[in-house]
C-alpha cells in the first residue's frame, strides 16, 4: 500500500499531491518505517512496467523458463521484486490497448506503482530501454485471448470419425500443395534468390543468425519469417523448414506458449504470414500456368478440331500449315494487352517487386540509423543520469527530477 512520503498517510497512483520528488521519498524511507520506495506510472512518462510473479526460485535464485524468455525479449532493466519471487521490468514504450494482465504477469503505463528495490537481474542491461515492440511481442504471446484451434472434430461419442480424418488431411494435402505449386523450385534455388534479391545482404544476415540491428532475439526471428513468406508465397511448411535450417533457429521454436497447444515457431510464422502483402512468383510458375490450360477451355480444344474451324480468308491469326500444325500466334503489336501470363508481363511484374524492394530498404536502412542516433543519444544521456545519480549516492534508477 502506497503512502506519502514522510508521513503515514495513505497515497494515490491517481493524486500527483500524494507524490514526492526521488530525494524526498528516499529521505522518507529512513524517517518512516516503510518495507521500500514506489515509482509511479503516469500518462506523462513513457515508462512501462511489467510485473512477473511466482516465478523466481529465491534459494536457487534463477527465473523458470517462461520467465527466462521475456526477460531475454525485452532486454531492458529487471530487479528482483520485494517478495523475492518475481521480477519488475522497465522500459520505454508503448503498451497496445487492451488486455494488460493474464496470470503471473501484469503490464502497467499509468495508475500503478511498482516497488523499487535496485536488486538488478544481472543477465538485463543496467538501464532502461526502448522496447515498443518488445513489449508488443510480450503482450501478443502472453495476453492475447486465446481461441481453440484444434484441428479435430468430436463425432457424439468424442472420437473422431475416419471421415472427419481423411477430410482434413486431404485438405492439408490440398493446402500444402497448392502453396508448394506456387514457388515450385527447390529449396536451394529459392535461397539463393533471395540471397541474390535487391534485400538480400539483409536475408543474409538473419540466415546466418545475426540479431543486430533488432531489439530481441524474437523480432529477428519475425523478420527472417516475413522474408521466408514472401519467398514461399506463404507456404507455413516451407517456412518451418527452412528456418529450422537458419542460424536463428533455437529449441525455443519448438516451445509451446499459447493455452491453444501452439509453439513459438507456429505463432511467429502466423504473424509473419498474416503481415505480408505480396508473395513472390518465379518465371517458373509464370511459365507452367501458360502451359497448363484448364480442362473444358477453348484452349484445351484438340488440334484437329482448330483445324476445322481456321479460316485463312477470314483473318484468323492461327491458321493450319501444310503439315497440319497450328502456326504459333504473333506476338501482340504495340498497344495491344499482354496476358497476364506473358513473359513480358511476368518480367515487368519482377522488376516492379525489386523496385519496391530497395525502396522498403532504403526506408528501413534510413530507420536504422536514425534509431543508432537515438540510441546514442539516449546513452549519452543515460550517463549523465548516472552522473548526477553518483553524485546524489543513490541507486535510482529513474531520472532524478
Amino acid at each position: 500500500m502506497p503512502i506519502i512520503p514522510g508521513t503515514t498517510q495513505f497515497a494515490s497512483t491517481t493524486d500527483p499531491s500524494t507524490w514526492e520528488p526521488f530525494e524526498t521519498a528516499q529521505e522518507g524511507a529512513f524517517d518512516t518505517p516503510v518495507d521500500g520506495l514506489g515509482f509511479v506510472f503516469t500518462a506523462d512518462d513513457p515508462l512501462v512496467g511489467v510485473d512477473l510473479d511466482d516465478c523466481r526460485d529465491p534459494d536457487a535464485e534463477r527465473p523458470t523458463a517462461w520467465v527466462a524468455e521475456i526477460l531475454d525479449t525485452l532486454n531492458s532493466y529487471a530487479e528482483v521484486s520485494p517478495s523475492g519471487t518475481g521480477y519488475h521490468v522497465l522500459a520505454t514504450g508503448t503498451l497496445p490497448d487492451g488486455r494488460n494482465r493474464a496470470g503471473d504477469i501484469e503490464l502497467y503505463d499509468r495508475a500503478r506503482f511498482f516497488t523499487v528495490t535496485g536488486d538488478h537481474v544481472a543477465v538485463t542491461p543496467e538501464t532502461i530501454e526502448a522496447r515498443s515492440d518488445a513489449i508488443a511481442t510480450v503482450v501478443e504471446e502472453e495476453l492475447a485471448p486465446t481461441t481453440s484451434t484444434s484441428t479435430h472434430t468430436a463425432s457424439a461419442t468424442g472420437e473422431t470419425t475416419d471421415t472427419e480424418s481423411a477430410a482434413e488431411t486431404a485438405s492439408a494435402d490440398a493446402a500444402t500443395a497448392s502453396t508448394t505449386a506456387a514457388v515450385p523450385i527447390s529449396d536451394d534455388e529459392l535461397l539463393e534468390r533471395a540471397r541474390n534479391a535487391a534485400n538480400g545482404e539483409k536475408f543474409t544476415r538473419l540466415w546466418d543468425g545475426t540479431t543486430s540491428g533488432y531489439e530481441s532475439h524474437s523480432e529477428a526471428d519475425l523478420a527472417l519469417c516475413r522474408l521466408l513468406a514472401f519467398w514461399t508465397a506463404e507456404d507455413h511448411s516451407r517456412i518451418d523448414r527452412l528456418f529450422r535450417q537458419s542460424g536463428l533457429y533455437r529449441e525455443k521454436w519448438d516451445n509451446v506458449h499459447y493455452a491453444d497447444g501452439s509453439t513459438y515457431g507456429e505463432k511467429t510464422i502466423e504473424r509473419a504470414v498474416a503481415s505480408t502483402d505480396d508473395v513472390y512468383t518465379p518465371p517458373e510458375a509464370e511459365s507452367g500456368a501458360a502451359a497448363t490450360p484448364a480442362a473444358g477451355s477453348e484452349a484445351a480444344t484438340s488440334t484437329t478440331e482448330s483445324a476445322t474451324t481456321a479460316d485463312p480468308s477470314r483473318g484468323d491469326t492461327n491458321p493450319v500449315g501444310d503439315d497440319g500444325l497450328s502456326n504459333p500466334s504473333p506476338t501482340p503489336s504495340e498497344g495491344e494487352s499482354l496476358p497476364p501470363t506473358h513473359p513480358e508481363r511476368a518480367q515487368a511484374r519482377h522488376e516492379r517487386i525489386i523496385e519496391l524492394t530497395d525502396r522498403i530498404e532504403a526506408l528501413m536502412e534510413e530507420n536504422d540509423r536514425l534509431r543508432t542516433e537515438l540510441e546514442a543519444e539516449r546513452q549519452r544521456r543515460h550517463q549523465l543520469e548516472a552522473t548526477l545519480e553518483e553524485s546524489s549516492g543513490g541507486w535510482w534508477p529513474f531520472a532524478n527530477e
